[in-house]
């Protein structure tokens, strides 16, 4: 195989952290490079400073035997290196084809007028060639959800058949329809004789998709393997430099859940997700969601925070308080955390600090009046308490990994002493030691009598961590399941499909 990209002595600082330290691969023609490590490791910085998002600090990037030299993306996507992002990576307020052509939009102007129905032409006839054709090209991004948006950002990836595609924990945000698509799309790639980076925090869809493996642990070149000769125990090995047990999830089974309701939820209907949606929440419970995209399960639990447009039905506290919006959940003790952390969880542009002093600035003011030293005590408490890799409390949001932007979010609902949380997908892009603490922490609040709603696409998380499982289908509750050693996936997918 001959080396398509050549990557040498790739450096990259952030004030007083280094990101990406003297790191130099090889990626070859027609292959499917997997990059892993733990969240902080550098693999999201290095390739965003191939794709010419960040400026790179030192060393140099070839790509077909041609020095990179690129100041921003859209020079990065002409020499034929494309990114799908990790988080949101369209753009609010601009239709669907506007957004696939950003950058891009030379072939539709015509003496510095825009052809906007030619655009509109070309984006459906790409959304169909894909199979997206659920997707109009001439509608606002905005209305569509997390994932047709992502879908969206695959065709506009991949539509000018780059060199290099760099897909950055892509798979988390999609359904597995949405999956088995972005395979196909690598798959062909790779059958091109271009190359694909693929960076996923699933080991086993890891060994299963990719060739070669390359591990970074704290900005630094560890190994690359064949897929082939290694196990999910050996790459847990090498990123993070021992052994990881392999008990993530809880062990105990027969436990009696509580008597005592915390949360009731009766006949929520949101109109055209979620329809007559009833269940009770019980002191120290871990109530588990789940189901297949479109199913109404991420809706669900913005209902029950208040967070719906236009919902229908009741949720109540056992006090008799009518939960109907956002700030009444808040001041009630009940925390959310969304699947889209970086457009709904947390402010981007924001300190550490500012982002976990949010919902208790009441609960820290005296006589109304804020203590600086008191709120930057009680964010550096809770951001140590998550264990967050950070520069300090000061340090912005947006500079964070993906887990230690979750740890972010974790810490200021943990802050604020909620006693129900709403879990969406709360280990999505996450590494498996992370995950292992965020696991521990919900046994932990499950044991305080916390209880817990958690929402998620992962059945072997649902199995390992859930008390009681409630499967939708259809924007409808379609099974309940107790936690049972004998209770299997085919049980759960069973209610799914």
């Amino acid at each position: 195989m001959s080396v398509l990209l050549r990557a040498e002595h790739i450096d990259k600082r952030f004030g007083i952290t280094h990101a990406v330290n003297d790191v130099s691969i090889d990626i070859n023609a027609g292959e499917v490079r997997a990059l892993i490590g733990e969240n902080g490791s550098g693999k999201s910085t290095f390739c965003q400073m191939l794709c010419g998002i960040y400026t790179i600090g030192g060393g140099t990037f070839t790509l077909d035997g041609q020095v990179m030299n690129v100041r921003n993306q859209v020079e990065a996507n002409r020499l034929g290196v494309s990114i799908i992002v990790q988080e949101m990576g369209t753009l609010s307020g601009l239709t669907v084809a506007e957004n696939i052509f950003l950058g891009h939009e030379d072939p539709f102007m015509h003496y510095g007028i825009k052809d906007t129905r030619a655009m509109i032409r070309e984006g459906q006839r790409l959304l169909d060639e894909y199979g997206f054709n659920n997707i109009r090209a001439g509608a606002m991004i905005d209305s569509y959800n997390f994932e047709d948006r992502k879908l969206v950002e695959i065709v506009k990836a991949t539509y000018m058949k780059p060199k290099i595609l760099i897909v950055d924990e892509t798979t988390t945000a999609l359904s597995q329809n949405g999956r088995l698509e972005l395979y196909k799309i690598m798959d062909s790639v790779r059958a091109d004789g271009r190359s694909v980076i693929f960076i996923s925090h699933d080991l086993r869809e890891i060994l299963e998709r990719s060739d070669t493996i390359t591990i970074l642990r704290d900005g630094e070149y560890i190994d690359t393997v064949n897929s082939k000769d290694v196990d999910e125990d050996g790459l847990k090995r090498l990123m993070v430099g021992r052994e990881i047990g392999s008990a993530y999830y809880r062990t105990d089974y027969g436990t009696e859940i509580s008597p005592e309701v915390v949360l009731s939820v009766r006949d929520v209907t949101v109109p055209g997700q979620i329809e007559d949606v009833s269940f009770d929440l019980h002191r120290g419970e871990i109530l588990g969601f789940g189901g297949l995209s479109e199913c109404g399960m991420h809706e669900a639990g913005k209902a029950v925070f208040g967070a719906s447009l236009e919902r229908y039905g009741s949720v109540t506290l056992a006090d008799g308080t009518a939960i109907n919006d956002i700030p009444t959940a808040i001041k009630h003790s009940i925390a959310y955390a969304s699947k889209d952390r970086d457009n709904e969880s947390i402010i981007l542009n924001e300190s550490i600090r500012n982002n976990i002093i949010l919902p208790s600035i009441d609960d820290l003011a005296e006589h109304h009046i804020l203590s600086g030293g008191k709120l930057n005590r009680f964010a550096q408490e809770y951001a140590e308490k998550m264990q967050t890799k950070m520069q300090g409390i000061h340090q912005f949001v947006s500079d964070l990994s993906g887990g230690n932007k979750q740890k972010v979010v974790l810490a200021r609902w943990i802050g604020k002493g909620s006693d129900i949380l709403v879990l969406d997908s709360p280990t999505r892009g996450i590494d498996v030691k992370v995950k292992q603490a965020i696991y521990a922490l919900m046994s932990e609040l499950r044991a305080q009598g916390k209880s817990i709603i958690m929402i998620s696409e992962e059945i072997p998380e649902l199995l390992g961590m859930s008390d009681r499982i409630l499967i939708m289908k259809d924007g409808k509750i379609n099974g309940e399941f107790k936690r049972s050693e004998s209770l299997s996936e085919e049980d759960l997918i069973a209610k799914m499909v």
